[in-house]
């Protein structure tokens, strides 16, 4: 059994694993500031990061299926590079939350420089509490960050509330094998990076959980495509970028520290035993909506 944690302590541990030194340098040193992997096809370099990364943006944007001019929350934007290509290849309106004001700050900075001020806000808020009324969205996304979450059920209620009626949720997330299922050295493996890494919801997200809880939610799930082996080649560039420093860390005994590095290391090797799934959904039409 997977317990929960409180969502006071998670949202201090999501904040502090996102600035320390590894998380920032890292992200901002081979993805400009992007907190997501990318989406290849079988002919790309696996070391053309920003085309990949445009990419599964796109995706984002296709699976969404929202004519320009319609309303939709980012949960969990980061610096708005994922709002960005929806606006400006969709003509989205988005607005994105972020529980880091830096984020939200570099997300306003990239609006701007974009000339898309007119379709992107970004706000400072916990996506578990929202204060949007009720219905303000056609649609809502996360792009691997419901993973983060302390309390899923809590956030996806959330999720509901704001959407209007028909509206669609598209959660690109992870979901794992039971740890019943992998040799115990993966599902130490799990566990201690998605303690690390203020992952709990990702710990608790074995294979169908999340379809369930989306139901449980009150949306009509449309559907869960793996789309793993798309994100394997920049998956595999990380690890092999990671290997070395990954086994200096570990004989200095600074695993903790260098979580982002690990990560790709242990997660490469274990791919067997995880999934990067597109989860869509819609919230259902009631009668007189």
């Amino acid at each position: 059994m997977v317990l929960k944690v409180s969502n006071a302590s998670n949202v201090r541990e999501v904040i502090r694993y996102y600035r320390q030194p590894g998380s920032r340098l890292g992200y901002r040193l081979f993805l400009n500031g992007t907190k997501h992997f990318g989406f290849y096809r079988s002919t790309d370099s696996p070391w053309a990061w920003s085309k990949a990364l445009r990419r599964m943006e796109d995706r984002m944007g296709e699976t969404l299926a929202q004519p320009a001019g319609a309303r939709v929350l980012d949960a969990g934007c980061g610096v708005g590079d994922v709002a960005g290509r929806l606006a400006g290849r969709f003509g989205l309106r988005v607005h994105g939350v972020d529980l880091l004001d830096a984020h939200v700050a570099q997300a306003r900075r990239r609006a701007r420089r974009r000339n898309l001020d007119h379709l992107l806000t970004f706000s400072h808020s916990d996506y578990a509490a929202l204060d949007f009324p009720d219905e303000s969205f056609d649609a809502v996304y996360t792009m691997e960050t419901l993973v983060h979450a302390a309390d899923a059920e809590a956030v996806l209620k959330q999720f509901h509330r704001v959407l209007r009626p028909g509206g669609r949720l598209v959660m690109f997330e992870y979901a794992r094998e039971a740890a019943t299922r992998m040799p115990t050295p993966a599902a130490d493996m799990f566990r201690q990076l998605n303690d690390w890494a203020a992952m709990p919801s990702f710990q608790r997200f074995t294979y169908g959980t999340l379809e369930r809880l989306t139901a449980e939610a009150g949306f009509s799930v449309r559907g869960v495509e793996d789309i793993s082996r798309g994100m394997w080649p920049m998956l595999r560039c990380f690890a092999v970028i990671g290997t070395l420093p990954g086994a200096g860390f570990r004989a200095a005994r600074l695993r903790r520290h260098s979580v982002n590095t690990l990560s790709a290391v242990e997660f490469w090797r274990h791919r067997a035993f995880w999934r990067y799934e597109i989860h869509t959904a819609d919230k259902v039409r009631t009668a007189g909506s």
